[in-house]
């Protein structure tokens, strides 16, 4: 219909032209006949020149709204061109949305998204990209992903072009896990996954395992050999019975040691997996009293305690807490010289409970205290082992420590000493 509308709107005139120009050759010369024509040709020139000009200029910015409205055969066809662009834009807007969806599911993932061509230019990142490999989109877009990264393993990576087949890399100081993913025909995404975490507690967990059958090898080797001599009764024959005495105590100490060991690696493991705690009322004043007591009996007469409490309850787990104290306590007692102070505060600061257990020993070195609460981390290895260590007295205060909101202070001076301060929050004063 459009197209018939087109050829009507431009032969109808030139049929009425002629037929007035064939009536005025009968009463005017042939002349004045032309003349009319030719005026009639360059008005209709200059119509479609003018249309052609409003033509052009939408051209330079087309968009439906200021499509011209056009006279003649051009109002026809700038009618078809506002359907189009129309239709155009409706496509364009329904493109836009979905690009911005998917754009914002980008920018919310946990994992970093880089989206670059065959060629590695980057084309889109979302921000957790921006983290790991530090770059900028706004300022980055267009540049070479292995001119913008900084580690030749990384750049090895996406030249090599290995699809599907994950890299672990550390980056930056951060341990990545990344993937090349064929995208499409000229694209290619690369994925990153932050797995600095996951390698630290891989780590810690190896550790654990190296550290913990290093501490169980060493009482075993010690009672296996003692039993060695007493399947042979020619050697048992052969050594006095102080003797025999010694080795048996020697042997009890040793299973003394597992067992203690095997009874902190299970608490850190009830700890870890138990989420639940157990809250009851707790009367520290008395439940300080009694780990005083035990501590006493551990030195032996070697120090001197001094102890200030405050008559307030705490809520919390009554084993956790009496654990706590403990670890501070016997810590106290093996690494501070005789003659020493070992001093236990029960005390509400800013209204908050606090604990605290301070002691005259050799002190700490700054290096060591971020990493006091590691598992099977010792200061003095030898003297650890010396005082009857399992080295996982701290781990175990620290994951007691976690579960009831509280925060551990360590403050430590060479030759001074060392404060071991718990906070507990506001909420689990009684």
């Amino acid at each position: 219909m459009k197209q018939v509308s087109f050829i009507r709107a431009a032969v109808v005139p030139t049929i009425v032209l002629t037929m007035i120009v064939g009536l005025l050759t009968l009463f005017l010369p042939i002349w004045v006949g032309l003349g009319v024509v030719i005026v009639f040709l360059v008005w209709q020139l200059s119509n479609h020149y003018r249309e052609l000009r409003h033509f052009a200029l939408w051209l330079s910015y087309p968009i439906s709204t200021n499509v011209p409205s056009g006279h003649g055969v051009w109002t026809d066809i700038f009618a078809k061109l506002y359907a189009l662009r129309r239709t155009d834009e409706k496509h364009e807007a329904e493109l836009a949305e979905w690009l911005e969806r998917f754009q914002n599911t980008m920018r919310h993932l946990p994992d970093g998204v880089v989206l670059m061509d065959k060629s590695s230019h980057l084309e889109w990142c979302n921000p957790v990209a921006e983290q790991h490999f530090e770059f900028s989109l706004a300022r980055d877009i267009g540049n070479r992903m292995v001119n913008l990264a900084r580690e030749p393993k990384l750049i090895e990576y996406i030249r090599a072009a290995k699809y599907d087949e994950p890299m672990k890399v550390v980056y930056l100081s951060r341990h990545l896990e990344v993937t090349l993913i064929d995208f499409e025909e000229n694209r290619v995404i690369l994925a990153s996954r932050d797995i600095t975490e996951t390698e630290r507690v891989d780590a810690m967990r190896r550790d654990f395992i190296a550290n913990a059958s290093h501490e169980l090898r060493t009482p075993l080797t010690v009672i296996s050999g003692f039993l060695e001599y007493a399947q042979d009764p020619e050697t048992m024959s052969s050594i006095s019975p102080e003797e025999q005495q010694r080795q048996l105590k020697l042997m009890h100490r040793q299973a003394e040691h597992m067992t203690v060991l095997v009874s902190d690696m299970l608490m850190l493991s009830r700890l870890e997996s138990d989420v639940v705690v157990d809250d009851v009322s707790i009367d520290m004043p008395r439940l300080l009293e009694q780990q005083l007591i035990e501590a006493e009996a551990l030195s032996n007469g070697r120090h001197e305690f001094q102890a200030d409490m405050t008559q307030v309850k705490l809520r919390g787990s009554h084993q956790e807490i009496a654990s706590v104290v403990s670890n501070l306590l016997s810590n106290a007692v093996r690494y501070t010289p005789e003659g020493g102070t070992i001093t236990l505060n029960w005390l509400v600061q800013d209204g908050r409970p606090s604990l605290s257990v301070k002691d005259t020993g050799a002190g700490i070195a700054p290096e060591h205290l971020p990493r006091l609460t590691e598992r099977f981390y010792r200061v003095n290895k030898d003297q650890s082992r010396a005082t009857k260590g399992t080295g996982l007295g701290l781990a175990i205060v620290k994951h007691v420590l976690i579960r009831h909101q509280a925060e551990l202070k360590i403050t430590s001076k060479v030759g001074e000493g060392t404060s071991f301060m718990v906070l507990f929050p506001k909420e689990r004063l009684l």
